[in-house]
């Protein structure tokens, strides 16, 4: 892996997001979803560096139950920050029985797909109920190769980690000080009960190692990864719009 210097990136991410909070959302506070994972705990614990603990506000969003809350618990706990839990079980299950009643064929995909977009509206409420702008907190590994939810937890309001590889995010937690269940944990979905790496069939290591340094995995995963990047770019693309002209 190309050289990455920890501590240079970690302070200018840190200075990054006051300079934007300073610049665009003076006097507004950030509301994170913590989901327990290393992306949410990181981008959490940057923002109350830049900010102050007092400006950082979490919502916790399980679907009746969820194995690792308390990883979400540990990381406001750990950072001091303010926190709600709120479910979302009930909310995702209506949307689905109501299409069902009214003639929709409900797809696998959709309702995998549901609790992330029903996740991302929980949080913009929560967000305006609380002065609050609204962090994306997908890395460049998962958007690399279109791992986040479009509409869902592909979305926000800024994009701490958009730039840096699953390594690098890991990296910069340590450097923050998080627990180490927090930035070591397996990540896993949080949809459909599958680890990552099981979901893409490759490993962040080989995906990393291929962005950051052009070192090429083996030929069917090199396939794999180059063909799910063409096929999602869409995500990280401005809408298609018609443009008009007089």
């Amino acid at each position: 892996m190309s050289k990455f210097n920890v501590e240079k990136v970690t302070n200018d991410c840190i200075e990054w997001i006051r300079n934007l909070f300073e610049e665009k959302f003076p006097d507004k506070n950030c509301c994170i979803a913590l989901s327990g994972g290393k992306d949410s705990s990181v981008v959490a614990a940057l923002c109350v560096a830049a900010l102050g603990s007092d400006r950082v506000k979490a919502i916790m969003l399980p679907q009746y139950e969820q194995s690792d809350i308390d990883c979400s618990i540990l990381c406001a706990n750990h950072l001091g920050i303010e926190y709600k839990i709120i479910n979302i079980g009930s909310t995702v299950d209506s949307i689905i029985s109501e299409m069902k009643s009214n003639g929709v064929v409900v797809t696998e995909q959709a309702k995998v797909n549901v609790p992330a977009r029903v996740r991302m509206t929980e949080l913009y409420f929560y967000a305006q109920c609380n002065n609050g702008i609204p962090s994306c907190n997908c890395n460049l590994s998962e958007d690399w190769v279109g791992y986040a939810t479009f509409g869902g937890d592909g979305f926000g309001s800024f994009a701490p980690l958009s730039q840096l590889t699953v390594t690098e995010v890991k990296a910069i937690g340590r450097e923050l000080g998080l627990p180490s269940e927090l930035v070591d944990k397996t990540p896993t979905d949080g949809l459909c009960g599958k680890t990552d790496e099981d979901n893409l069939g490759f490993t962040y290591a080989e995906l990393d190692a291929y962005i950051r340094d052009g070192i090429e995995p083996n030929e069917e995963v090199k396939a794999k990864i180059d063909s799910m990047h063409e096929k999602n770019l869409f995500k990280l693309q401005p809408m298609p719009s018609f443009v008009y002209q007089a």
